[in-house]
């Protein structure tokens, strides 16, 4: 019990329904998101408590986890598809190939071509 409570966030219901609705919010709308604080507006908090609420739930801001779901998309486009590189970083939201190499970088520690490469070598 002591382990719920500490893992457990600790916010009003109210509270985790809007950082739970403005999650959904981010990963429907990737390519083209709101700002945080049009974000706050929409699932009707403010922006500290959008903040705060994601640091509590997700253990990140809420712009990280947009990252993290843009780049979770790339990944599964690289393994499933020869699409071009450029085509998968507007698919999730990157105007720019270098911005999302560089990001998918930091993230995998491969450039998405040699992971889209290193995927289809495993695969035959």
């Amino acid at each position: 019990m002591r382990i719920r409570a500490i893992t457990r966030p600790r916010l009003a219901p109210a509270d985790l329904d809007s950082i739970y609705q403005a999650a959904s919010i981010l990963r429907s709308q990737m390519v083209t998101p709101p700002t945080v604080e049009a974000l706050s507006r929409q699932v009707s908090t403010n922006r500290l408590k959008l903040n705060q609420g994601f640091h509590e739930v997700y253990g990140t801001t809420p712009f990280q986890y947009l990252r993290d779901c843009r780049l979770g998309l790339a990944r599964r486009l690289l393994m499933t598809s020869d699409r071009p590189i450029e085509s998968i970083a507007a698919a999730v939201g990157y105007s720019s190939r270098n911005h999302f190499a560089k990001a998918f970088r930091r993230q995998t520690g491969l450039n998405p071509k040699a992971f889209q490469m290193q995927v289809q070598r495993l695969a035959s």
